[in-house]
């Protein structure tokens, strides 16, 4: 998966050593631009990404897996980031005015079509 998004935080480096060496994982904090920001914890994990993208309010694109686990009966998510990059195009927020949004216009299929589909549902 991909995502464009502005670099809100940067939350300290952390370390340890595990069954399979040491460890090193930085967590960022990204948002995302729209009329509804969401803000995301993203994982980078090694020194396999260039630090100097990592600025407050710099907008990157991030390519990511998201993985989910059971501990104990608790089920934790993880959005890891394989790959960043910076772009050309400054950080931006959303200004349009409230309620001049449109939903998109979807094409309507004709009944043949839905009738001839195999979909169980």
């Amino acid at each position: 998966m991909q995502l464009t998004a502005k670099l809100a935080t940067i939350l300290p480096e952390q370390s340890g050593t595990g069954k399979n060496g040491v460890w090193k994982k930085q967590d960022i904090v990204v948002e995302t631009e729209g009329q509804y920001p969401k803000k995301v914890c993203i994982s980078l994990w090694g020194d396999k990404f260039d630090k100097n993208l990592l600025k407050t309010g710099s907008k990157l694109t991030i390519s990511f897996d998201i993985e989910s686990r059971e501990f104990n009966g608790k089920w934790y998510t993880d959005v890891k980031a394989w790959k960043i990059e910076g772009t050309s195009q400054p950080a931006t927020s959303y200004s349009e005015e409230p309620g001049s949004w449109e939903p998109p216009a979807f094409e309507r299929q004709s009944e043949s079509v839905i009738a001839n589909d195999d979909c169980p549902f």
